[in-house]
Parts: C-alpha cells; sequence; structure tokens
C-alpha cells in the first residue's frame, strides 16, 4: 500500500495541471497514465522526426491562470503563431470565421439572398421546441446558412442527424456568436475591436512538449508520474474513496491510498471502476453516454508549401475527411525537412466502424486521394510516407432522449463522494477545450484545501468568443459566487 496526498487518473491536461497545482500547494501527488506519453488527447506524436497533433490544439483563452499557467510552464518556447482557417465547401474555400463579403462574392448574390431571407423567416417564426441542435441553430442563423455552414459538417464530425444532437452543445460551443455583430465588423472593421482570432500561443514542439515538460516539473518537486499504468478501481466506503487500484504493463496490481483523488477517466468507464458500483440508477445513466472516436493519417509530402491555412474545415459530404491540418504551419519546429509538408487528415469515426477498421495502408491510400479530390494535391506521387494514429473517446456525445436526467444523475452520484474531483472533458462529459479542463483542475485543488467551487458549473462560454472589446478583454476574472458556483466573467458592450 502507497500513500499519497493526491491519486490522480489520467496524464491529461487535467490530471496533470491537477498534479501540478498540488506540488505547488505543498501536496504530494502520484499520476497513473495507461499510455507510455503525456499529455492525452492534447499529446504530439513523432514518426521519424516529424511531429503532429491529434486534433490541432491552438493554445488560447481568456481565464489569465491558465494563460499564466502555460507560460510558467513552457516559458520561451511557446511561441506566437498566426492563425488562419476556411471552409471548403462546393469547391470553394470561404474564410472562417465567416466574413460576409467572402461569403458573398463566393455563393453568390441569389444563394446569398436567400440566406438572408432565410434568416428573417426564422426570426419571424422561430422553431417552438428548441431542444436539438437543428432547431436551436435554425433559429437564429436560419434554415439556408443551417443546410450551407452547419447540417454537414456537423454532421460528419458526430456521425449521427442534427435532429439527435442536444441544443446544449450548441450553446456551450457557439452560444454569444452574433451574426449583426460579424456583418458589421466585416464591413466596418475598425480599432474598436480587439481581434483574438489573428495569433495564438503554441509550443514549438507540439502540445505534447507542454505536458512533457509538466510531467518533469512535477517529478522535480516530489510527484510521482507513473506510465503505462491504468486505474482499474476506486474502492469507497461512507461517502469517501479510500484507494485506487492499477494495473502496470506486466499485469501486477497496486492499491494506492490517498487523502484526494482526481479523475479525467471517461465517467462511463469511472462508474464501471467504483468498488462498490453505483446505484442501478447512476450505472445505467453512465453506461449510455456516448462518444465520437477520431483518427488522424499523418501524410508527408514533397513539396515546401502548400496552402497557407493552419487547418481547413472539410464540408463537402463526397469525402470521408472531417478537417485537413497543415503541421508546418502551426510551428516549423515540427517538420524536420524543410523541402517537405506534413498535413494531418482527419476522420470522425466510431470505433469498430468502416473507417476505424480499415488497415492503415488503406487508409493512407484514401487521406491520399481525398486530398487530391479537394484540390490540394497536385499529384499522389507527391505523398512519399504516412502513418495513421487512433483515439478512443476523443468527443462526448450530447445525444439521447434522457442526456439530461443521465448526467444529472451520474453528478449527483459522484458528487456524493467527498473526497473524489471529476475533471476534464471526459472527467465530466462536456465538450470542453483544453484550457477549461485545466481550470477545472486548478479549482479542484483549491478545493482540496478548503475552498468550495462547484467544478461541474464552470462556465467559460464567454472565454471562446472569437472577437471581444477590448474592454471586455480587459474584464475578463474569475469570481466565486457564494454558493461555490464558479464563473469565468466579462462586460461586452
Amino acid at each position: 500500500m502507497h500513500d499519497f496526498d493526491v491519486a490522480i487518473a489520467g496524464g491529461g491536461p487535467a490530471g496533470l495541471t491537477a498534479a501540478y497545482e498540488a506540488c505547488k500547494a505543498g501536496l504530494r501527488p502520484v499520476v497513473f497514465e495507461r499510455s507510455d506519453q503525456m499529455g492525452g488527447i492534447a499529446r504530439t506524436v513523432n514518426y521519424k522526426g516529424y511531429r503532429f497533433d491529434i486534433g490541432g490544439h491552438r493554445f488560447f483563452t481568456k481565464v489569465p491562470r491558465v494563460e499564466a499557467l502555460w507560460k510558467e510552464i513552457l516559458g520561451d518556447r511557446l511561441l506566437w503563431r498566426p492563425r488562419m482557417s476556411r471552409i471548403y465547401y462546393h469547391q470553394k474555400f470561404f474564410s472562417y470565421p465567416l466574413k460576409p463579403l467572402d461569403a458573398f462574392l463566393k455563393l453568390g448574390p441569389v444563394e446569398s439572398l436567400a440566406c438572408v431571407a432565410s434568416l428573417a423567416a426564422a426570426r419571424v417564426r422561430p422553431i417552438a421546441d428548441e431542444t436539438g441542435f437543428e432547431a436551436w441553430v435554425v433559429n437564429r442563423f436560419g434554415r439556408r446558412l443551417y443546410d450551407t455552414f452547419f447540417r454537414s459538417y456537423t454532421e460528419k464530425v458526430w456521425g449521427v442527424p442534427c435532429s439527435e444532437i442536444k441544443a446544449e452543445w450548441a450553446a456551450q460551443r457557439i452560444k454569444s456568436l452574433s451574426l449583426t455583430g460579424a456583418i458589421l465588423n466585416a464591413f466596418f472593421k475598425s480599432g474598436d475591436h480587439t481581434s483574438l482570432i489573428e495569433r495564438f500561443l503554441y509550443p514549438e514542439l507540439g502540445p505534447g512538449q507542454m505536458w512533457e515538460v509538466c510531467r518533469d516539473r512535477i517529478r522535480e518537486m516530489g510527484g510521482v508520474v507513473l506510465t503505462d499504468s491504468e486505474v482499474v478501481r476506486l474502492s469507497h466506503d461512507r461517502g469517501r474513496v479510500e484507494t485506487m487500484t492499477v494495473r502496470d504493463a506486466e499485469g501486477r496490481r497496486t492499491d494506492y491510498r490517498a487523502r484526494h483523488f482526481v479523475s479525467s477517466l471517461p465517467l462511463s468507464e469511472l462508474a464501471g471502476q467504483l468498488d462498490p458500483l453505483p446505484p442501478p440508477a447512476a450505472l445505467e445513466a453512465a453506461r449510455r453516454l456516448r462518444y465520437r472516436d477520431f483518427l488522424v493519417v499523418s501524410l508527408i509530402i514533397r513539396q515546401r508549401e502548400m496552402f497557407p491555412d493552419n487547418w481547413i474545415y472539410i464540408h463537402a459530404p463526397e469525402v470521408n475527411v472531417g478537417r485537413i491540418q497543415n503541421f508546418k504551419n502551426w510551428s516549423p519546429h515540427l517538420v524536420p525537412d524543410q523541402s517537405t509538408t506534413c498535413l494531418g487528415m482527419e476522420y470522425f469515426c466510431f470505433e469498430g466502424d468502416e473507417i476505424w477498421r480499415m488497415p492503415d495502408s488503406e487508409l493512407i491510400q484514401l487521406a491520399t486521394r481525398e486530398l487530391k479530390t479537394v484540390g490540394l494535391l497536385a499529384s499522389i506521387g507527391d505523398v512519399q510516407d504516412g502513418t495513421v494514429v487512433r483515439m478512443e473517446k476523443t468527443y462526448p456525445m450530447y445525444v439521447g432522449d434522457t442526456f439530461e436526467q443521465d448526467m444529472q444523475s451520474i453528478r449527483e452520484y459522484m458528487t456524493s463522494l467527498s473526497n473524489l474531483h471529476c475533471c476534464g472533458r471526459n472527467g465530466q462529459h462536456r465538450y470542453n477545450n483544453q484550457d477549461h479542463s485545466m481550470y477545472t483542475a486548478s479549482l479542484a485543488v483549491e478545493n482540496m484545501q478548503g475552498a468550495r467551487h462547484d467544478i461541474w458549473s464552470v462556465n467559460v462560454e464567454r472565454v471562446y468568443h472569437e472577437e471581444i472589446a477590448p474592454e471586455a478583454a480587459a474584464a475578463v476574472k474569475t469570481a466565486a459566487a457564494p454558493d461555490g458556483r464558479v464563473t469565468v466573467s466579462s462586460e461586452e458592450r
């Protein structure tokens, strides 16, 4: 039996942030990561010297303490990088975020006027039942814009009809988008707004560098980080977790005792690892949670320059690829041979479906053909090499008739275990960004020291504004309400 102050399941952004903050607070943590790499979804893969993300991780936040952590851990190895992204739709590339003049010219006057008329119709006669993603978007942008820029890509990402996706997901990700504001700013842009989309921070060797350095800092401060170590059980009694059982690469099991436990594991897995198991209602609710899986085909191409974007969203239904990353444009240090380019062809799928089961060699061929289909590859012979990385449970899904009730049931049970802190994207089954996951972990460590933050109610919706007035940017602050709810707020005129 090993004793620690904090035992942490998962070596991604949430788990490592919890360990790092615990060390700074004078607590001794131990982190268990089932793979041999740090970072979870935010890790960086190294293939023959070519480094690439599992999805592309922009380091952008309006949470000051998170940005301070990034700079504290990585310092001058964080680069400021220019951002450019576009949407590929109907064999055209549209600027993203959408620029009305660009969209008008590429859609044409007839289609553009149809979009405006559709928006007006939605405002006059909105859909009464707004519980679904489709209704939520149509009411705010009109049926025509929904069909053009939302439906095809959203269904490609999630693998289900938009009508089955809950509006909660849309509200979390695009709640505050103002179409009117975007149009006015596109045509009359002045110094009255501070753009948050034109550049972002990024580690010179990819996001995994942040978490590898963080691991080293944790060890230097007396913490323990173990890889190839899978958490298989959390034993609890009288409302408190007592031990975490871990299985190593050789199959040996070891129990670790701690005063506090942090989990960034998928809630569907965590529920089944509790001993004793949760009540049937909470256990079944956890088993109903669904996830979208992901794989990236990394192609090495004999071309110095290919296109200027960091990434391109592929809305075209005629190809399977959902997004294309140009890693050289994220950081030139990711590509060892500057006469070549490394692209990430991203496929959203379910574990076990046709794409997921396809052999790596066939996936490389598929990605190569589709890159040529969308007009970004001159010759198939320019692809000199490639590799495939699969990632399970990348995106928590907001689907199912009982989704809201299921989440409430799971949350109530998990919070009944007073020293268990669920953090991060999968740990809370919320489609969070990296900074949100880190923020929940930081607050969890404060709770270990007597604070009473409700980390399940962390509200960072304003954090993801793509453009925000300068007075709002200056006003972003952390505030804990009397009931322990935590918000990241800004006042925008």
